[in-house]
């Protein structure tokens, strides 16, 4: 059992405190924003994340989960400090590190003892050696700690179940000192077989990077054959299941529609780009996974509005709003830039989402807000799917037609099949599956 400081209880922090915590550490999440720690302390998720709820209560009502603006003296009475704070993109495309760095210094000017700093943020290659250097400076001469870089591969949605059956769990250290207490912290997932990559720092912070990239890539690429599958009449989710049967290249992130969105994806591309570029190299496949995908939710603008036959003076019913079903996360959503883009063209918009409403009123405004689906479609010319939650998936369509005042329907996701929607008499329009809509 060790002593843990997490500093920064958002997202990464709150997950990864929680989950530290039911291992049997004694685990301290602080922040500097007093409200979020308050709500913390009265057990309030200040987001939603499937599962989370539960496991804070249990290790807080255990006694081994707490949380505190303290951050001070939290770093002094732990052996071990990871930093989650957050790394938002900078004007210029890079990641920000000034909270990082703002920790770096607040544990060398607290260190009373030998520590392991953890970075858990997303950070580009070289900024563990920046907060050791950070960290030397403020400390007192002779004073022993160590840096480990332990990247997150958390997605929103199924963030528990993915730290507590992580694919891999990545060590970036330069002491076997460094690496023996971070394999004891993670025991219990090494215990279930749990692979374990040991490498060096830098090397350890561009896997996080190259990871995401990849990914994106994959979203990216299937987006572009669905839109070369409409154009030649293929159907791009059999080739996306064909591809996907394939080992070397597997089936996630192979599913087309409106692109990605969120904290991770958009910010760590661009994030690597600028990294390439200080490093003098010209990153072309990232760069153009980053035009495809922003270029993608405007050809579902433009798909709707060929469908509508124009959408001045029409009513939208936009259903789903965050970037992906499970999260409340509004951040880089397709929905919202699909949402500005009809206002902008004279549209009026009834939205629905299950979770994210509250949070979406605060930065979009001009639409309508609806309590449900069946209310948000009710007199619309063109309901629009932009997010797969599973509410969406065996609507009432009998019910949904009757409300609509016209039976049109873009399925930015795939959500439903051609020959079904045709069935309850919808002029229905997806991605990528031309021979088969109607």
């Amino acid at each position: 059992m060790y002593n843990i400081c997490v500093t920064g209880s958002g997202y990464v922090g709150l997950v990864t405190g929680a989950c530290l915590a039911d291992f049997g550490n004694m685990v301290h999440c602080v922040d500097i924003d007093e409200h979020k720690i308050k709500r913390l302390q009265n057990m309030e998720i200040p987001f939603y994340e499937p599962g989370l709820q539960e496991i804070v209560r249990r290790n807080a009502e255990g006694g081994r989960l707490f949380f505190s603006t303290e951050v001070n003296d939290r770093i002094e009475k732990s052996a071990v400090v990871f930093v989650a704070v957050g790394t938002p993109m900078s004007e210029s495309g890079e990641a920000d590190l000034s909270y990082v760095e703002m920790v770096a210094k607040s544990v060398g000017e607290h260190l009373n003892d030998y520590k392991i700093v953890v970075l858990k943020s997303t950070v580009p290659s070289g900024t563990c050696n920046l907060v050791k250097d950070i960290i030397k400076n403020c400390c007192p001469s002779g004073q022993e700690f160590d840096v480990v870089s332990n990247p997150e591969f958390l997605r929103e949605g199924s963030a528990v179940e993915d730290f507590m059956e992580p694919d891999r769990i990545v060590l970036g250290a330069s002491t076997e000192r460094a690496l023996k207490v971070m394999k004891e912290i993670y025991r219990p997932l090494i215990l279930q077989d749990t692979p374990v990559v040991e490498t060096d720092v830098k090397t350890s912070e561009m896997i996080k990077y190259a990871s995401n990239a990849f990914l994106a890539t994959k979203i990216s690429f299937i987006n572009e054959i669905a839109n070369l599958c409409e154009l030649v009449n293929a159907d791009v989710s059999m080739v996306a299941r064909a591809m996907g049967l394939d080992d070397r290249i597997g089936p996630k992130f192979l599913k087309a529609g409106a692109g990605f969105g969120g904290s991770c994806f958009p910010k760590d591309t661009r994030a690597l780009v600028r990294t390439a570029e200080k490093a003098g190299y010209d990153m072309r496949i990232v760069k153009s996974v980053i035009a495809v995908n922003e270029d993608q939710r405007y050809r579902m603008v433009d798909k709707v509005e060929k469908a509508a036959g124009g959408v001045k003076g029409k009513t939208i019913a936009l259903l789903g709003l965050t970037f992906k079903p499970d999260t409340d996360d509004l951040r880089e959503a397709p929905a919202l830039d699909m949402a500005r883009d009809f206002l902008k063209k004279g549209a009026t918009i009834r939205a629905y989402d299950p979770v994210a409403m509250d949070l979406a009123v605060k930065i979009l405004d001009g639409i309508t807000y609806c309590p449900d689906v069946f209310d948000a479609v009710k007199d619309a010319d063109v309901t629009v799917f932009a997010t797969e939650w599973n509410e969406f998936r065996d609507l009432d369509l009998v019910k949904m037609k009757k409300l609509m005042k016209s039976p049109v329907i873009v399925d930015c996701r795939n959500i439903y099949e051609p020959p079904r929607m045709k069935e309850h008499g919808f002029a229905y329009h997806s991605v990528g599956r031309s021979p088969r809509e109607v």
